[in-house]
């Protein structure tokens, strides 16, 4: 592990803080000052700051079901409620560790709800965060107005945005009889891609709820709430990290009626998966 690394997951600092502490000649490994980037901490090695030995901080993996309000950062300029204000104390006293630090993996924008993994493993953090990685997520999205069919229609086969194509996996009606609320599964990591992808067909979100995170989901998670990782998941979850999800089936979307009413454009039914096709998007309540 990496001299910076090692001391972030001490808890003392972030891995940046630590590159400074390291070119201040404050860090030592085995009595020898370091101010070399880039050192590796051998599993022996007893690593010092101001001659105060440093030690790994056991992992925590949290699951919290983000309310709406709440900005995805360990802090903020403007003093804005963030995640970590939300839970820390609770998850500090659960680990008996006043001075655990975590960080959220990934971001969700202020106004959207759901699933936000939280830890302090840099490691994993850093491979699902990787677009390389493709970690599967699930939204509901509420839209100001019904989807048209033309626009499910171009969803589905990929748009083109202002910073490239984006593909989805899935895309669904998730109510036959109310068509404003729309099940959305795809691999992007790219920045609020779900709102813009509505935005540039002209649509307003008006909720926003992730309910799946690579093999995570909310069930028996109501919002605001929290719990830790099992070891199963937290095994499921580094296999995630660490191997490319394939062979995803893409939902065939849906076709006009031919005898539809005017101006209606669409069919009574919400699209269905055929060919013994599993769908992404879970039943969920919106």
């Amino acid at each position: 592990m990496r001299l910076n690394q090692f001391i972030a997951h001490s808890g003392m600092c972030s891995r940046r803080k630590a590159d400074e502490l390291i070119k201040s000649g404050k860090i030592k490994i085995n009595g020898e000052v370091i101010v070399s980037m880039g050192v590796v901490v051998n599993e022996n090695d007893v690593v010092t700051c101001d001659d105060k030995e440093l030690v790994p901080e056991k992992k925590v993996y949290v699951l919290l079901n983000k309310p709406k309000g709440y900005i995805t950062s360990t802090a903020d300029d403007m003093e804005r409620q963030t995640v970590i204000d939300l839970i820390i104390p609770q998850i500090r006293k659960a680990t008996k560790n006043d001075t655990l630090r975590i960080y959220p993996v990934g971001r969700l924008d202020r106004n959207t709800t759901g699933l936000l993994l939280i830890t302090n493993d840099g490691e994993l953090t850093q491979a699902l965060s990787h677009p390389s990685f493709e970690v599967a997520k699930v939204y509901f999205a509420t839209l100001d107005r019904p989807l048209d069919v033309d626009d499910y229609d171009k969803i589905a086969e990929g748009l083109e945005l202002e910073d490239g194509k984006v593909t989805v996996d899935e895309v669904a009606y998730a109510d036959p009889l109310e068509r404003t609320k729309i099940g959305l599964a795809l691999h992007s990591g790219r920045n609020r891609i779900v709102r813009r992808i509505f935005e540039h067909l002209g649509y307003d979100v008006v909720k926003l709820d992730r309910v799946m995170y690579a093999s995570l989901t909310k069930k028996d998670l109501p919002r605001g709430k929290w719990r830790f990782l099992t070891e199963k998941e937290i095994i499921r979850l580094r296999y995630f990290s660490g191997k490319k999800m394939e062979n995803i089936k893409v939902t065939k979307p849906p076709k006009k009626e031919p005898n539809a009413r005017p101006g209606s454009g669409f069919k009574k039914r919400p699209p269905q998966n055929r060919g013994g096709e599993r769908s992404l998007i879970p039943t969920a309540d919106m």
